[in-house]
């Protein structure tokens, strides 16, 4: 009788003792909206000043046909409105993410190597560190090369696209930093 007293004992015993406690779940990063509203306001200010060395390019608008070439874009179905930001930012956030990469990546390629933008970089990989904090740190992707006489207006048409970017970028982080 003493071994099925010892079985019974030994597996009641666990059911007796008080639950051990659960390690603690790492803490996720939070995204600092005010941090990240104020360099993406930064980077919006840094685009506007730039000065187009080339007079004719200043007046004009460039466009692709192909829009599978097109730059990540923020749209209606990334959930950036303030409706959705407020309850659950996670796709919104992704979207940027993958918009910053993209310049970055853009902003060290060859189009910008006759005339690189140290300070635009700098804001840029600032704001591109805050937001990685919750998504990780991929990769850079090195572009194609492109022609050299195409440069000044690849560059002309990649700032035009970041200040598209950037303006709405900083108003869903002014927008979330205010409402927090």
């Amino acid at each position: 009788m003493a071994p099925l007293r010892r079985l019974c004992l030994c597996l009641c015993l666990p059911l007796l003792l008080p639950p051990s406690a659960a390690p603690a779940p790492a803490p996720t990063p939070r995204t600092d909206w005010a941090a990240c509203g104020s360099l993406s306001r930064e980077l919006s200010r840094l685009v506007a000043t730039l000065k187009e060395p080339y007079r004719v390019l200043e007046e004009t608008r460039l466009s692709e046909e192909n829009p599978k070439n097109w730059p990540p874009r923020i749209r209606c179905s990334d959930a950036c409105d303030p409706a959705t930001l407020d309850t659950n930012n996670t796709r919104c956030l992704g979207r940027i993410l993958q918009g910053l990469q993209h310049y970055r990546d853009l902003l060290g390629s060859d189009i910008f190597t006759d005339r690189p933008l140290p300070q635009l970089e700098t804001t840029l990989a600032r704001l591109l560190g805050l937001v990685q904090q919750e998504h990780g740190r991929p990769p850079r992707h090195s572009l194609a090369p492109s022609k050299a006489w195409a440069h000044p207006l690849l560059r002309r048409l990649a700032l035009q696209r970041l200040q598209s970017f950037a303006a709405i970028m900083s108003r869903v982080f002014t927008h979330s930093a205010s409402a927090r």
